[in-house]
């Protein structure tokens, strides 16, 4: 991504009103999708529910996985190495490589399709939206969101394989 295509991407969200509604997705969805997660597990929990065990497992490990990989990687933003005005605003410096928000959604995403596959999908659906949201946001590069999308899908492969 060059500063000329995020310009250009993130053109129809400069308005007020658009650049709001990115920010209110980015929080509503992210924030949806980990109050749903323990809601699940609390569910599993009091209905004895033997899934429970890698529904928790494969989440935590994976995102562990995915943090330690990520700190040591420690990639740019995009608002670091290009002059840009990002529409979501971070502090945050490196940190970029995958994009734990989608892993989080994605791998959360996953548990749901392996326990209730109509709400896996809506959660599916509402990550790759995200994905696109993180980038038009400024905050990750395409390849950040797509290795955690790839990294969230392949940690809850792990479902069907080994349960």
């Amino acid at each position: 991504m060059t500063a000329r295509q995020y310009e250009r991407w993130s053109a129809p969200f400069r308005g007020k009103g658009a650049g709001r509604a990115l920010n209110l997705f980015n929080r509503a969805a992210t924030g949806l999708c980990y109050a749903a997660y323990p809601v699940a597990l609390l569910a599993l929990l009091l209905r004895r529910d033997e899934r429970g065990i890698p529904a928790l497992l494969v989440p935590a490990v994976s995102f562990l996985l995915v943090s330690v990989f990520r700190s040591r990687y420690n990639a740019p933003r995009p608002y670091e190495v290009l002059e840009i005005d990002p529409l979501i605003h971070k502090n945050t410096r490196g940190h970029s490589f995958p994009s734990r928000h989608v892993f989080s959604m994605f791998v959360i995403a996953m548990t749901f399709l392996w326990l209730w596959p109509p709400l896996g999908a809506i959660f599916l659906l509402l990550g790759a939206l995200l994905a696109v949201c993180r980038v038009v946001g400024g905050v990750h590069f395409p390849r950040d969101v797509l290795a955690g999308a790839a990294m969230g899908v392949a940690a809850g492969l792990c479902y069907w394989m080994f349960w």
